[in-house]
């Protein structure tokens, strides 16, 4: 490891000679700034270590010293400690990275089982991923959404804009349910019900990613539903399909036919990276893909039990007793506790360096 570890710091050297050149250009300035922030921690923290290493030699050759010994002792043990949470936290930075981490996401939620009380699940969903957004710093934009006269959602997909948007959100892909009694329910029974939730990783300028115009349909039509009188006055709604894959996506949230072109290409974009990922995923070891996850969207990943007013993600057996507090956006704690076990159970796996 400590081989590697110099290799990096090395590599960040070299960065910083690039970047200090004055006829940088925008495009290289962006490569070489977005490769220095992935391994600036890891450099930080392997120089801190060097640094405690010889704190630790110096003090081992005053332990001798007839005034300094007591003083010595006392920081070597301070510094034998600290080598130790440095040696752990440099393990933990070496291990294999998911690059997809930093980008920003497309968010999907639909509703499932349970008719409109479903639709209404998934308005609630979407409000506390949007409450979340709101708190971390996020941006957050609808390209899409297919809303109920009641206020519920029967499918939104947004853009998410932000620092480490997927790496935080990336374990809320899967099936979401719902134990409560519903607002049209007269004698008083708990119903169940369900949304699935995807959280696809937006593809950035540098990942090589060309789609051929000739594998497009593109067709136009009038919106429909709530939204305002507008969306039915011009054929402003577009869907584009995939000829290769069959993927499609739609838009009409926006006025202007060429905004609506311009969603649907970035959400394709993902779609067709998504599957890109889900290849490279199949071939890889089984190490890395329990670091990156399954992301399987038939999964139940969590109940929300209003009589209770419990939340339980049953794929770490994690228990909360606030439901209100998360559905208003305080999901902080669920996914520091669910990046902590996935981050655990590769590292259980990782072999000594």
């Amino acid at each position: 490891m400590l081989r590697r570890l110099e290799e990096i710091e090395k590599k960040y050297l070299h960065i910083e000679e690039i970047l200090s050149q004055p006829d940088i250009s925008p495009t290289e300035i962006h490569r070489y700034s977005k490769q220095r922030s992935e391994i600036i921690e890891i450099v930080e923290t392997y120089r801190e270590y060097k640094q405690t290493l010889e704190e630790i030699e110096k003090n081992r050759t005053l332990l001798a010293d007839p005034e300094l010994g007591e003083l010595a002792k006392e920081e070597l043990g301070e510094l034998l400690q600290r080598r130790s949470i440095l040696q752990e936290q440099l393990r933990e930075l070496m291990l294999p990275k998911d690059p997809n981490d930093s980008k920003n996401v497309f968010l999907e939620i639909r509703a499932g089982t349970g008719g409109e009380e479903a639709a209404l699940f998934a308005s609630d969903l979407f409000r506390m991923y949007s409450r979340f957004a709101e708190r971390t710093g996020w941006r957050v934009e609808v390209m899409n959404i297919n809303e109920t006269e009641i206020g519920g959602i029967k499918e939104v997909i947004a853009a998410i804009e932000g620092s480490s948007v997927y790496g935080k959100l990336k374990y809320e892909s899967g099936v979401h349910r719902v134990q409560r009694i519903p607002s049209t329910e007269a004698g008083g029974r708990i119903h169940t019900s369900t949304s699935t939730v995807v959280v696809i990783p937006e593809p950035d300028e540098m990942d090589e990613l060309d789609i051929d115009e000739r594998d497009l349909r593109i067709d136009t039509y009038r919106a429909s539903g709530p939204g305002g009188q507008h969306v039915n006055k011009t054929d402003s709604a577009v869907r584009v399909t995939h000829l290769p894959t069959g993927i499609v996506v739609q838009c009409q949230d926006e006025r202007s036919q060429h905004k609506n072109r311009s969603k649907c290409m970035r959400m394709l974009r993902a779609k067709l990276f998504e599957l890109e990922e889900e290849k490279r995923q199949s071939e890889i070891s089984d190490l890395r893909r329990s670091h990156v996850g399954s992301g399987d969207r038939s999964e139940k990943i969590r109940t929300y039990n209003f009589p209770q007013g419990r939340i339980t993600d049953h794929r770490i057996g994690l228990t909360l007793h606030k439901i209100e507090a998360i559905l208003d956006g305080d999901l902080e704690e669920i996914t520091q506790a669910l990046n902590s076990h996935y981050k655990a159970k590769v590292m259980n796996q990782a072999p000594e360096s």
